[in-house]
């Protein structure tokens, strides 16, 4: 029986990559629907080659050939077996909490979703026996490894190092939005590229295993892995360690999570092979240069509204960023600033976390006038 799923962010570069998946296994799955934000022509081109019954967009009268839904009927629709939520920002949160509520399993490629509200989603998904599989490399790697939580003692979660890895402080603080783009490993959208640079990204990473793992964050280290062979381990209380290693592809996290449990042969960027990779490095994490790394964890700690406040400093910087209106270590600045000025909230309602996260964004945006 084929497997019937969902896609929200099909247009983006995870929901491309499922797409490729998914046709490699297209005996496996049924596509219930595909979303996409603004690029309704990529869309449509999708639309005609995998025939979803159901389609979104920001502009719902440009879709062809499959019947317009809104996200939350996309996502409340058990026909669905699971969604991939693939959508970039806060945007992905309620159509999840949506699917939860209807008892659908999701495997989750957005951060905002956990960094936001994983205090609300996760319990939820545990009262409605939802599965939540993480599509990131490095959660997908910690989930494939651990087989009983209770035993597991550490998560290592490795990072890149990004492009600025041996740059000094100065070289980051010239640096352009196209140094800054060009990762050395991963081929991923700008903002997560922006963030991979400064570390902000696996500090929300952090806070995401924190969620979905259930494990303090004295017990989830970081460790700078250039080769980005070893996508992230875990030890357990007897010391022993078991890691995920592959060569870097997205293709492979993204079949695992929606798959699971079972695997096939699916798309392969090629055989792995321990004798040509040769070496495997590992380093502390500069704190002083990655400041963006310290601050997620002390978010994290914290918890309540500072997370959430944050995520949307962070993520209004690096659009004013992108857009030259920033230098790259001023996004870290601004990030501080926000959370110097925020008061911190606790116990929230969903509500009131898009009411902090749009006011966090509203004087993050006010902020950028000293820039001029």
């Amino acid at each position: 029986m084929k497997r019937k799923i969902s896609i929200l962010g099909s247009t983006g570069s995870i929901g491309r990559q499922a797409l490729e998946v998914i046709e490699k296994l297209s005996d496996s799955f049924e596509i219930i629907a595909l979303t996409a934000g603004n690029n309704t022509a990529l869309l449509n081109e999708q639309i005609r080659k995998f025939k979803p019954k159901y389609a979104f967009a920001n502009n719902i009268n440009e879709i062809e050939g499959a019947k317009p839904a809104l996200l939350d009927e996309i996502c409340a629709n058990k026909e669905n077996d699971i969604i991939l939520v693939a959508v970039s920002g806060k945007v992905g949160l309620k159509p999840t909490i949506t699917a939860i509520n209807n008892g659908i399993d999701i495997a989750l490629a957005n951060k905002e979703t956990l960094v936001m509200a994983g205090d609300i989603v996760m319990p939820l998904a545990k009262k409605n026996n939802v599965n939540i599989i993480p599509v990131d490399s490095e959660h997908c790697a910690i989930h494939q490894c651990i087989k009983d939580i209770s035993q597991v003692d550490k998560l290592i979660i490795t990072a890149s190092g990004g492009p600025f890895l041996h740059k000094s402080i100065d070289d980051m603080k010239n640096a352009t939005v196209e140094e800054t783009l060009h990762h050395p490993r991963w081929n991923m959208g700008k903002k997560i590229t922006v963030d991979s640079a400064t570390l902000m990204n696996k500090g929300l990473e952090v806070i995401e295993a924190h969620h979905l793992f259930n494990m303090s964050y004295d017990k989830i280290q970081v460790v700078v892995h250039p080769q980005s062979i070893v996508h992230s381990a875990i030890e357990y209380i007897d010391g022993s360690v078991i890691a995920q290693l592959g060569l870097p592809s997205m293709h492979i996290p993204i079949q695992y999570a929606i798959t699971y449990p079972e695997r096939f042969e699916g798309i392969k960027s090629k055989t792995f092979s321990f004798s040509e990779i040769a070496r495997l490095d590992f380093e502390e994490p500069d704190w002083e240069k990655f400041k963006a790394l310290k601050i997620a964890y002390s978010c994290g700690r914290y918890g309540g509204s500072l997370p959430i406040c944050m995520n949307a400093a962070n993520e209004e910087a690096v659009f004013a960023f992108l857009q030259g209106k920033i230098k790259l270590f001023d996004i870290i600045d601004t990030v501080v600033k926000m959370l110097d000025e925020h008061t911190p909230v606790y116990n929230l309602t969903l509500d009131e976390i898009f009411e902090i996260d749009k006011e966090v964004r509203m004087k993050t945006r006010e902020s950028f006038l000293q820039y001029k």
